[in-house]
């Protein structure tokens, strides 16, 4: 995965709660192959009507908006089911941050295993975010080494699991963090085949 240190870009609102994974990509585009890309597909039910023209009220279909890379959302958000393909949507249409006061717990760790940043904030300054959003701000600059959000003239705090951090700061995924601990694995095998050894393996016989 690519390292997640600092971004500035545009930035869309979202203004709902418990925007659920079924929102996010509903299940009958999931029969398709992840290589064609999920991103058309994301929250395709709140940005066309029934047959299928953008609705022009709908954040994501301002122009203004075209090319976002941060979403900022209100609580509770990625709630459901634990389907991982509406991350890949998220990923897919381009954002590489979401704001929000509160996430689904699996929707937060798969967010992180694909290089979203879940950045936590309180319902106040999201309402704030928000705000300044709808009335004529569009870019934000997010910085993941010092956990602060800078929209205008204004600074914001988020929060994130330590690991997780970590984990988006070097680009790595689970096996990744793992291999982090290489030495450290090593000596403990060491440390405990001496404080150990009658549950080492027993050699076979030639």
């Amino acid at each position: 995965m690519r390292p997640f240190k600092t971004l500035d870009a545009k930035a869309a609102p979202l203004p709902f709660a418990s925007v659920d994974t079924d929102q996010l990509i509903p299940a009958r585009f999931m029969k398709r192959s992840r290589s064609e890309g999920y991103g058309q597909y994301l929250l395709y039910d709140m940005r066309f009507d029934g047959e299928g023209n953008p609705i022009e009220d709908f954040p994501l279909n301002d122009p203004a908006r075209a090319g976002a890379e941060i979403l900022v959302g209100r609580r509770n958000f990625g709630a459901g089911s634990s389907r991982e393909a509406a991350v890949y949507a998220l990923v897919d249409y381009g954002f590489r941050c979401v704001i929000a006061p509160s996430f689904g717990d699996i929707f937060a760790s798969n967010s992180v295993n694909n290089g979203l940043l879940p950045a936590q904030v309180t319902e106040e300054d999201a309402e704030t975010i928000l705000s300044l959003l709808e009335n004529g701000q569009n870019r934000a600059f997010v910085d993941l080494e010092t956990c602060e959000i800078r929209l205008a003239n204004h600074v914001f705090r988020f929060e994130i699991e330590p690991v997780w951090r970590t984990k988006l700061l070097n680009g790595w995924d689970d096996l990744d963090l793992t291999a982090s601990y290489a030495d450290d694995i090593a000596r403990y095998v060491v440390s405990d085949r001496e404080l150990h050894p009658w549950l080492q393996e027993i050699p076979a016989s030639v």
